[in-house]
């Protein structure tokens, strides 16, 4: 077990135990107001981008990005512990999956070849497509368990849209050549503390990393929901 991949599952797996006290305590209220500072401290990292470089393109793709912080927050916020099950198993589900079958199975069916080389050229076919299978069919379980696939049938699109908000935060990152989305903020003293709820610099890229799936998948999700 690398490293990183260390520091992500314990940071994850404390996260995770505090969601689900959060979740089922007062009604979510707890879970939902930490899910919003998250959002609010990550559109902070987003806007930290533009010292290293400002464009009206990198601005139309910033306000896009914060969009989805924003929507995606407002979605959690409505939602009820149910159906966050749902972005639960599908949205982190995927990011845990797709990182333990491409480390096991990287590499051994499609080679070397690279789904997304030009965005995230760690991410292998293996990864993705397993990563994919697992999320969708984790939500498609609990969807059957719950008899709702006729009104939650949309809540299978939480692992593809995992990866698609996953995706476009790198796409940012390298737009602006950023590393990590804390690498500049990481270097207020208030911001370093705040990194140690999140497991510290070492090991992760920040909390738009934390939250970028999730908000992108919640956004869609919620104009999804409002158009049927």
């Amino acid at each position: 077990m690398d490293k990183n991949f260390r520091v992500r599952l314990i940071v994850g797996t404390v996260m995770f135990v505090v969601a689900l006290v959060a979740l089922y305590t007062f009604d979510g209220l707890p879970f939902k107001v930490l899910f919003g500072l998250f959002s609010l401290v990550a559109a902070i990292e987003l806007f930290s981008f533009f010292k290293k470089g400002y464009s009206f393109e990198n601005l139309i793709l910033v306000i896009f990005e914060l969009a989805f912080l924003f929507y995606g927050a407002l979605f959690v916020s409505q939602i009820d512990t149910a159906h966050f099950w749902y972005i639960i198993l599908g949205v982190p589900g995927y990011d845990i999956f797709a990182y333990l079958f491409g480390k096991a199975f990287g590499g051994k069916v499609f080679g070397k070849k690279r789904p997304f080389p030009k965005i995230s050229k760690n991410k292998t076919w293996e990864g993705t497509i397993l990563g994919l299978v697992m999320a969708i069919g984790m939500v498609a379980v609990l969807m059957a368990i719950r008899g709702a696939f006729a009104t939650d049938w949309f809540y299978l699109l939480c692992g593809p849209l995992a990866l698609c908000g996953d995706l476009f935060e790198s796409f940012l990152k390298r737009r602006f050549k950023v590393k990590d989305s804390n690498e500049i903020l990481i270097k207020n003293p208030l911001f370093a503390k705040l990194e140690l709820l999140i497991g510290g610099a070492e090991g992760h890229g920040g909390y738009l990393d934390r939250v970028d799936s999730t908000a992108f998948a919640a956004a869609i999700l919620l104009i999804i929901s409002i158009l049927i």
